[in-house]
C-alpha cells in the first residue's frame, strides 16, 4: 500500500531531501506504509530509507539522517492516514442508537478502531480487529490499549454486542497481556444483564491479565427517552446500584491484597444512584479511568484545595453562574462555597439543567446541549457571566451536540459565556482570571 503525501512542512528534513506534496511515500526502511501508526513508528530511526514515488511517477529511495524521535515533516490528507474503522457490533445499550433523528451526520458515526485507542483513549471492542492488528500491535508494543469488555461471558458478549467476534475478547485481551501491552477495560453495565453473577465472573477473569491490566472501570448503561424498538433495559435504581458499589468493594480489597490494586472502580454515578458517599480520595489511586468518571468528583476536590491553599485573598465583587448536569450539581455547588470563602465578594450561582433533549434519565455534563441551557436559564438572574465546563463541547469546536454555539447561548441569554476545564484546576483558574480582570478593567 502506498499513501500519497498532502503537505512537506517548510524547512523540515523531508523539505530539505525534494519531497514535495503529492508524491507518494511507499515505505519507510522497507516497511509498507498503511496508515498513522506505521508512519509513526518507523519514522522514529536516526536513519531512515524512504521510498517514494513523486507526481510524475519516477521512483527513488531518499536517506535521511536525523534524531531518533524527530519528526520527518510529512503530512497528509486526514491524520489517521486512511479512513476511520467503524464499528460493526449492534450492542443493546449502544447509545448512538438512542440519538434522535435530525442531528448532525458525525454523531451517527460509531468508531471501533485501535489506532484511536492508543492515540486519544477511546475504547474498542476487539470485534473488527485483524490478526495483522494484532501482530502489530504487539510488535510495536502500542500500549496502553482500552478496551470495551462489558462481560467475559463469551456467549453473553455475543448477545449483547450481536457480532459473533465478540466470543474471541478474552483470548484477544490474553495475547496483548502476555506481550506487556497495558489494559484498560471498562464494563458497561446493564440491570440484570451483566451485572451480579455474570459482573462477578468478568472480574475473576480479567484479573488474571493483572499485573498488564491497570484498571476496570464500571459504568451504569445511559438510556435516552429515544429508545423505540430497541432492546429492553430498565435504568439502575438505588438498589441495583448498591449492589454493584458492593461487589466492586469486595473484589477491590480482593485484588488489593493479592495483587497490589484495587484493580476495579464503580464510575462516580453509581454512587450517585446509590445515595452513598464517594471513597475518600485514595481509594482511586492513580485515577487512570477519569475519562469514565471514575474519582472525577474527588479528583475536582482535591485540585480545588491545592489551588485554595496558595491563593491570596481577593475582595473584587463578581455575580457568576455556573451550569452543570444534574448529577454534578451538588457537589459544585459545595467547590462554589469553598471559593466564596477566598474570594470574599463573589457570588456564585449553580445551576442544575435538566436534559429534556434526550431525556431526564441523562443526568451528566457532557451531554448537555446549548438548547436545553437556554430554555432553562433564561428567565434567571446570572449576573455578570456564564461558565459551562469543556465536557459539553465537541472536541475543538465550540459547538454543543445540538449544534448550537457557545456565541447562540450568548446571544439568547445576553451576558458572556466563559468555557472553563472540567476540572478543579481549571474552575478556579477561570474564576481567578475572571476576579483579576475586572479588578484591572
Amino acid at each position: 500500500m502506498s499513501v500519497r503525501i498532502f503537505d512537506v512542512e517548510k524547512g523540515s528534513y523531508a523539505d530539505k531531501k525534494g519531497i514535495c506534496a503529492g508524491d507518494t511515500l511507499v515505505s519507510i526502511n522497507g516497511n509498507e506504509i498503511e496508515d498513522v501508526l506505521d508512519f509513526r513508528f518507523y519514522q522514529q530511526n536516526e536513519r531512515v530509507v524512504l521510498s517514494v514515488i513523486n507526481s510524475k511517477g519516477k521512483a527513488k529511495n531518499i536517506r535521511i539522517k536525523k534524531g531518533e524521535f524527530d519528526e520527518i515533516g510529512l503530512n497528509f490528507e486526514t491524520y489517521l492516514i486512511d479512513k476511520q474503522h467503524s464499528c460493526k457490533n449492534k450492542c443493546i445499550f449502544c447509545f448512538v442508537d438512542q440519538l434522535p433523528k435530525g442531528m448532525r451526520q458525525s454523531l451517527y458515526f460509531k468508531d471501533d478502531d485501535t489506532r484511536l485507542s492508543f492515540l486519544f483513549g477511546n475504547y474498542v471492542t476487539l470485534t473488527n480487529i485483524t490478526e495483522r492488528e494484532i501482530e502489530r500491535i504487539i510488535k510495536m508494543h502500542i500500549s496502553p490499549i482500552n478496551v470495551s469488555v462489558h462481560t467475559t461471558n463469551p456467549d453473553l458478549r455475543v448477545k449483547m454486542m450481536a457480532n459473533p467476534n465478540a466470543a474471541k475478547a478474552m483470548s484477544i485481551l490474553k495475547r496483548f497481556a502476555d506481550a506487556g501491552i497495558s489494559l484498560n477495560c471498562q464494563l458497561v453495565l446493564c440491570p440484570s444483564i451483566n451485572d451480579g453473577a455474570e459482573l462477578e465472573r468478568s472480574l475473576n477473569d480479567l484479573s488474571a491479565l493483572a499485573p498488564a491490566l491497570k484498571s476496570i472501570a464500571l459504568v451504569p448503561v445511559g438510556l435516552t427517552s429515544h429508545r423505540e424498538n430497541l432492546y429492553p433495559i430498565t435504568p439502575y435504581n438505588k438498589e441495583a446500584a448498591c449492589a454493584v458499589i458492593d461487589t466492586a468493594n469486595e473484589y477491590g480489597e480482593r485484588f488489593l491484597k493479592e495483587i497490589g490494586t484495587r484493580l476495579v472502580y464503580p464510575a462516580d454515578e453509581f454512587y450517585i444512584k446509590a445515595g452513598r458517599s464517594l471513597p475518600d480520595y485514595s481509594y482511586y489511586e492513580d485515577f487512570c479511568q477519569l475519562e469514565n468518571g471514575v474519582g472525577l468528583i474527588r479528583s475536582m476536590e482535591n485540585d480545588i484545595s491545592l489551588c485554595l491553599s496558595d491563593a491570596e485573598k481577593n475582595g473584587t465583587a463578581l455575580s457568576l453562574t455556573i451550569a452543570t448536569g444534574v448529577d454534578a450539581a451538588p457537589f459544585v455547588k459545595e467547590q462554589a462555597e469553598r471559593l466564596k470563602s477566598v474570594f470574599s465578594n463573589l457570588d456564585i450561582t449553580v445551576y442544575a439543567v435538566e436534559n429534556d433533549f434526550f431525556g431526564h434519565t441523562i443526568t451528566v455534563a457532557g451531554l448537555l446541549t446549548a438548547g436545553d441551557i437556554i430554555n432553562q436559564l433564561k428567565e434567571k438572574p446570572l449576573g455578570d457571566v456564564l461558565i459551562l465546563p469543556d465536557v459539553m463541547l465537541r472536541h475543538g469546536t465550540d459547538k454543543f451536540l445540538d449544534d448550537l454555539t457557545v456565541k447562540d447561548i450568548e446571544s439568547a441569554l445576553n451576558l458572556p459565556v466563559i468555557i472553563s476545564k472540567a476540572d478543579g484546576e481549571g474552575l478556579f483558574e477561570t474564576v481567578s482570571s475572571l476576579l483579576i480582570n475586572k479588578k484591572e478593567g
